[in-house]
Order: C-alpha cells, then sequence, then structure tokens
C-alpha cells in the first residue's frame, strides 16, 4: 500500500501550529504522577445546584438540538445577568449568539469578521489560542508588550501597532497568564484607537468574577461610544467552575452578531441543550456567590504565593483570573522549557513554560505560570514538593 504524504495532504495553515503548551503540560503532569499546576481547571466540585439542575434537564429531555443560536430561556437568562451586573441592556434575539465554549465564541468570531490580511492587535503575554485563532482567520498579529511588574502597556507603543489594516484588538481581562485588570483608563485609551482606526474590540472576559485587592472589572462595551464596536466573548466555564461542559456566548451588535451565527452553526450547531438549561440556574445564583468566589480565589492566590517565593521564585502577584506568572531566572537554569521538564519530572509540580505566552519564546525564557483552582490539599502537596528546589 502506497504510502500517504502528510506534505502534500496539508494546510498551509498548520505546519506553524504546535500542540497546545498547556495542555500538554496536564498529559506529562499525568504521566509523572505531578500536581498539576498547569492547566486552568479546578480540581474541586461545581456547584451542587448546577450539578443538580443539569441532571434535571437530561430527566426532562432537553435532550435534542436547542435553536443554534441558543435555548431562548438560556439568552434570556444572559440578557437578565448583564442587566444585572453592568446595566446593559442585550436584545436576545438579535445580538447574542450560543457557543460551545469561549473558546468557539473567539474563533466564531475572527472568521466571521476578519479577511485574509487584516491585522488583529494582540497584547502579550497572551492566552496560546490568540495566535491559531487569527492564523485560522487569515489575519497577521501586531503585538503590544504588557511589561513586568505591573503588566501595563505603553500607550505610544499602542498606538504605533494600528495601520491602515487594522480590523479588531483583541482584549483578555482579567487578563491570562498575568492576572492583569485593565482600567477604566486603559480601556479609554484603547477604545479611542478603536474608533480613530474603525476596527473592533474582541474581548474576552471569562475571568470577569474572579478579582481582588478592590479591583473592579469593566465591560468596553458598557464605555460611551464602544457598545457598537465590541464583540463580548464569555463563558459559564471559569465562574462557575465547569469549564468541561463547554458552554459560552458572543454578544456583539445585531449585523455582526448575523455573521457570527452563520459560522458558529457550521462550525458545531450548537452547544448542548441540556448544559443550556443548566445554565439558567448558573446565572440567577446570588450575588453573594460571587463575593464568594473571588474570596476564596484570594485565599488561594495568597497561599500559593507563599508557597513560591518560599520555594524561590519571583512571583508577580495577580489581580484577576487564577493564575501566577512567576521569575525563574534565579534558579539557574537555561530556559523555561527545560525548567518546567525537570519540574514535572524530578520534583513532581506541573507549570507552564512562559515562552508559549510570547510571540518570541526568548522573550518568554524566564518565566513560568502556575494556576492555583484547586483545593487546599492540592496546593499543600505542591508545597511539600516544590520544597525540593531548596536543593536545586
Amino acid at each position: 500500500m502506497a504510502t500517504v504524504s502528510a506534505r502534500r495532504f496539508q494546510s498551509a495553515r498548520v505546519p506553524e501550529f504546535k500542540e497546545s503548551v498547556i495542555r500538554e503540560m496536564t498529559r506529562l503532569s499525568v504521566a509523572h504522577g505531578a500536581v498539576n499546576l498547569a492547566q486552568g481547571f479546578p480540581d474541586f466540585a461545581a456547584p451542587a445546584d448546577l450539578k443538580a439542575a443539569a441532571q434535571q434537564a437530561i430527566a426532562e429531555d432537553y435532550n435534542q438540538y436547542s435553536i443554534t443560536w441558543g435555548a431562548k430561556r438560556f439568552r434570556d437568562a444572559i440578557c437578565d445577568y448583564y442587566r444585572h451586573f453592568y446595566r446593559i441592556d442585550l436584545d436576545p434575539e438579535r445580538e447574542l449568539t450560543v457557543c460551545c465554549g469561549a473558546t468557539e465564541g473567539m474563533i466564531a468570531s475572527l472568521l466571521a469578521l476578519l479577511n485574509v490580511g487584516d491585522e488583529v492587535v494582540v497584547f502579550e503575554p497572551f492566552y496560546e489560542n490568540y495566535w491559531p485563532d487569527s492564523q485560522l482567520s487569515g489575519a497577521v498579529c501586531r503585538y503590544v508588550r504588557l511589561r513586568a511588574p505591573e503588566w501595563t502597556f505603553d500607550p505610544d507603543e499602542l498606538a504605533a501597532a494600528f495601520t491602515e489594516r487594522t480590523r479588531a484588538v483583541i482584549l483578555n481581562s482579567p487578563n491570562n497568564p498575568t492576572g492583569r485588570v485593565f482600567s477604566i483608563s486603559e480601556l479609554s485609551i484603547l477604545g479611542r484607537l478603536c474608533e480613530e482606526h474603525d476596527c473592533l474590540l474582541v474581548t474576552d472576559e471569562i475571568y470577569e468574577h474572579i478579582i481582588f485587592d478592590g479591583e473592579r472589572h469593566v465591560p468596553p462595551i458598557t464605555l460611551d461610544g464602544l457598545r457598537e464596536r465590541c464583540v463580548l466573548v464569555n463563558s459559564l466555564s471559569k465562574t462557575y467552575s465547569v469549564t468541561g461542559w463547554r458552554v459560552g456566548w458572543v454578544v456583539a451588535p445585531p449585523e455582526l452578531t448575523a455573521s457570527i451565527r452563520k459560522v458558529h452553526d457550521f462550525l458545531t450547531v450548537g452547544a448542548a441543550a441540556p448544559l443550556q438549561q443548566a445554565g439558567v440556574t448558573a446565572l440567577r445564583l446570588p450575588d453573594s456567590y460571587y463575593s464568594e468566589l473571588a474570596r476564596s480565589y484570594e485565599t488561594k492566590r495568597n497561599i500559593l504565593i507563599g508557597i513560591l517565593e518560599s520555594a524561590g521564585f519571583r512571583c508577580y502577584v495577580p489581580k484577576g483570573a487564577y493564575y501566577i506568572m512567576c521569575d525563574i531566572s534565579g534558579f539557574g537554569f537555561p530556559d523555561d522549557v527545560t525548567f518546567v521538564q525537570h519540574l514535572i519530572e524530578e520534583i513532581g509540580v506541573a507549570a507552564v513554560p512562559g515562552s508559549s505566552f510570547f510571540s518570541d519564546p526568548a522573550d518568554g525564557s524566564h518565566l513560568v505560570r502556575f494556576c492555583f483552582a484547586k483545593k487546599p490539599e492540592t496546593l499543600q502537596a505542591a508545597g511539600e514538593r516544590l520544597a525540593r528546589l531548596a536543593n536545586v
């Protein structure tokens, strides 16, 4: 039998792609029996009310296709949610698309709204999906550096990234991996540039309720002049500890939503019907749920920072999301990948190499990212193992 040529039957988009580094760290963690502080998912139970609601929805036979762009009851609940938290009124019939998680929401939006050769401004370090999403859409990324320790951008550098080909900006706030929560003044600078260059602002807001130290999440869609330019991507995953449900949504102006819905339809048809019904329960949880969520994660953040600093890491304290970026320069390893390999295989703790969050891997070769969305006993186990680093 003749061997099929991989090169002959491979899209030109694929050769530059790499496997997800984050998800590869989970596979290595399992293989070596390491404590997984790499991939961003909780190892504790989702809220009991949500699990019961999902079970009830299945029992009540919400097991067939819902409306492609989302069950009406779930879309109505999303609108109620944004009205309650942000005092913004959305049209569930014309401004919402329910997707298979924020991951699909982002790629569906970019595929629907970008053309080959368009430019997308991306802040780096960035969540690793944004470059492949842009590549699949035929767009070109232009990067703007977030600089430690505060992970802020230079307004002049940001302005210089815009050209006549700029079509969109991707903003993740609270930010993965840095934990930066962008201020109103920063959002205003960004908004003015989007208006000046007639481009869209695509916002990934999945960590919106995981914020610390008195910070406040402000959706850019709520700011003057940005409602018609914003494409807001969100999901149930992080706020409700159900990363495996894959239920998210995109908020966009009607004319943009019409395009996003078409792409979404042919990508996945629709999100899981019973989990959309359970999502109604999630979005109607009391305000106390969200304050307790933030309080609990702030406690976990502080515990892990103490563990990491005791082990010799230089930590950048996050103001949101559930990750800690650390400088590993003091450990004497040649790069982040070598360090993380040692960490997993010899120490028994998994982290993510910082280079995976940069367009030029060398820029992140002194950084690693840890996740603190874990049970106290998991963090304790990680701490006991990380204490071995003192002997490196």
